[in-house]
């Protein structure tokens, strides 16, 4: 296999590390009883205020696979430098799978800030040709600048 021949161009190298533009959002106590009533978990964490702050919070906190399905930006700003993205030379691509790292729960009333940035690229041959592996990395922020959660994603074009 000849260095040529690689897919990872310059212009795709030069994406790796950039932080994306920052999606906010707000967390609301609704959306939060909603996932817990849709995972079928009772937790009172999750449900009654009273209780959660009995047991130290300032308000319900949200059940852990909760920001990663919140799909909710209230707003972006732009203050990236346009990492977390790239122009892939290929047409097909899939999930090749997420993992979390949860820090610290978020809280009814957080306003979550996540940026998105390009970790890692690399190619392999498979049975259909070239393939290329981008690993992005996603870090949550709460009002306070604490990481509440991480994330890594695997995306595979083929």
């Amino acid at each position: 296999n000849m260095a040529g021949d690689s897919v990872i161009t310059d212009e795709m190298k030069a994406k790796i590390g950039l932080e994306s533009g920052t999606s906010v959002y707000e967390i609301d106590r609704s959306a939060i009883r909603r996932w817990a009533e849709a995972i079928g978990d009772p937790n009172p964490l999750y449900r009654d205020e009273e209780y959660a702050r009995s047991k130290g919070y300032r308000d319900i906190i949200a059940p852990p696979g909760f920001i990663a399905q919140y799909g909710f930006p209230v707003k972006h700003i732009a203050d990236g430098n346009g990492g977390g993205h790239f122009q892939s030379p290929f047409e097909k691509s899939l999930n090749g799978g997420n993992e979390y790292e949860f820090f610290k729960p978020i809280q009814a009333g957080d306003t979550i800030m996540s940026k998105i940035s390009l970790a890692e690229l690399r190619e392999r041959d498979g049975r259909m040709g070239k393939m290329l592996i981008a690993i992005s990395e996603q870090t949550f922020r709460n009002q306070d600048g604490e990481i509440v959660a991480k994330s890594r994603s695997t995306g595979i074009s083929y």
